[in-house]
């Protein structure tokens, strides 16, 4: 059996140089939690990059998880975990602190739930939603033992469950749905990517300042679209516009009307 710790170190030291992290709490986070407790059963079938093609680890030794790779969940689907140093990178770039409450819409396996689980630490929370029950089955067997995570079957365009420091989206949608960037507290993030048909697009982040929102894209990403994307011409005409403007300059907005920004301020209910 290879050493477990040893890939590990090597794993998060790669991870952290790839993408220049900053934030150690990150670190900390990807080097204690165990990513074959999120896995399945081994041998995986694994890719290096989105969009290229699955290959199958020699064996079911868990040092093969120790790797930058994305590790399949549904094959056919082509849904898989999500590249460890991306999502390093875009907690690194939220600037998630302890004590915080992060929602994730759509959790997988749980993988990156209990990662956000260390970086909140004890005294904050994650809410993981999920609107594929069997995943939800499975990500709350995996996260039992994280006592300040909750895992729960549902629409993540619907609930929450509250207002929120960080809301973290792990699909593809047209624009930010506004029940997210309404449920962020004051300096709270939304990390979203915004996605057209063929899985690429760009992600972008929102913060929720005194009087608006400010809104500026982060990177490119290829991820599954989320359940609920629209994926009409206009659906796709908003999301090009999204990319475009966020690209070009830091936006400002009070709410966001028919998927666009607007300086009106929110109707409540």
């Amino acid at each position: 059996m290879s050493d477990l710790a040893a890939a590990r170190r090597r794993y998060v030291e790669a991870i952290g140089q790839r993408e220049q992290i900053s934030s150690a709490r990150v670190l900390r986070a990807f080097a204690t939690v165990p990513r074959e407790h999120f896995a399945g059963d081994g041998p995986w079938r694994i890719r290096r990059e989105a969009g290229l093609g699955y290959s199958s680890t020699a064996d079911a030794d868990p040092v093969h998880l120790y790797d930058d790779v994305l590790v399949a969940i549904d094959e056919q689907r082509k849904l898989d975990t999500g590249l460890p140093s991306l999502w390093a990178h875009f907690f690194d770039v939220l600037e998630i602190k302890a004590k915080e409450r992060v929602v994730q819409v759509g959790c997988g396996l749980g993988y990156y739930s209990a990662i956000l689980s260390r970086i909140v630490g004890a005294q904050g929370t994650v809410l993981a939603i999920d609107c594929d029950k069997a995943l939800v089955s499975r990500a709350a067997a995996n996260l039992r033992r994280y006592s300040n995570v909750e895992v729960i079957h549902g629409d993540g365009c619907r609930d929450v469950g509250g207002p929120a420091d960080v809301i973290i989206v792990h699909a593809g949608f047209n624009h930010p749905h506004p029940l997210w960037i309404e449920s962020l507290r004051r300096n709270g993030r939304l990390l979203v990517p915004l996605t057209k048909r063929g899985r690429v697009g760009t992600v972008i982040k929102v913060t929720r300042l005194a009087r608006c929102y400010h809104a500026e894209a982060v990177r490119g990403i290829r991820i599954i679209p989320g359940k609920g994307r629209g994926r009409t011409a206009l659906d796709e005409r908003v999301t090009d516009w999204w990319e475009r403007a966020a690209a070009l300059a830091p936006l400002r907005f009070k709410s966001i009307e028919l998927g666009l920004p607007s300086e009106r301020k929110p109707r409540r209910i």
